[in-house]
């Protein structure tokens, strides 16, 4: 989020004296509260349809099986056909799909996880804020922040002698260090029938708003 105001925008062409630049921020630790993990199925060999028919089976298996959650969002990916060669010389072919879940159930996800690794590879997992928590936070902090800065503008005017200021210039914009997704072993392709239910913990992420702008001080 990036929000910026310019009360005095129309009065550019004026001559302004004793500006201040000055910033300040809020902080809040949020708990990622949704999951996302991509899974994919991928075969080699010389026949093309044979490929394709294996990987169209394991998708859309995989995909009735999640779509039995209603906990878990699923939606599948790009797929992809890849020709193999050895010294120049077609050998045969690699077919690939991925599908997406996402869900705010860690038990749910786990469970899917667990069962879908029998015969799809986890690609990545990673941890994120859903759009209403965010909102939330935002709001919360962006009250902060303006607080902050009218607390600073104050102390700034009062030590400069001055009665009272004037806000030329305010920036806001949210900042947060979410995490990315966390890539998985090539080899973590599960055998059949040893599969386990991983153990999810989303952990927190901080959300910061920072407030920027300037104040121009005045005489009375």
């Amino acid at each position: 989020m990036l929000i910026s105001i310019s009360p005095l925008k129309a009065e550019e062409s004026a001559l302004h004296y004793d500006l201040v630049e000055l910033n300040a921020y809020a902080t809040m630790e949020v708990d990622n509260d949704t999951q996302t993990a991509v899974l994919y199925a991928q075969r080699e060999g010389t026949d093309l349809k044979q490929l394709t028919d294996q990987i169209n089976r394991l998708i859309a298996e995989a995909v009735k099986t999640a779509k039995q959650r209603n906990e878990i969002k699923v939606s599948t990916l790009g797929y992809r056909t890849s020709p193999r060669y050895q010294q120049q010389q077609l050998i045969g072919w690699r077919v690939r799909q991925s599908i997406r879940l996402e869900s705010q159930n860690n038990h749910a996800m786990s469970n899917l996880l667990g069962s879908l690794q029998s015969k799809l590879a986890l690609e990545s997992l990673s941890y994120s804020i859903s759009a209403n928590q965010r909102q939330t936070a935002e709001e919360t902090l962006t009250a902060q922040a303006i607080s902050a800065f009218r607390k600073r503008a104050e102390q700034i005017t009062e030590h400069m002698g001055r009665s009272r200021y004037r806000l030329v210039e305010l920036t806001l914009q949210t900042i947060d260090h979410s995490p990315g997704p966390y890539p998985m072993r090539a080899n973590m392709m599960a055998i059949e029938g040893r599969a386990s239910s991983p153990t999810l913990e989303g952990g927190s992420q901080t959300l910061r708003v920072d407030a920027n702008g300037k104040i121009e001080l005045q005489l009375e």
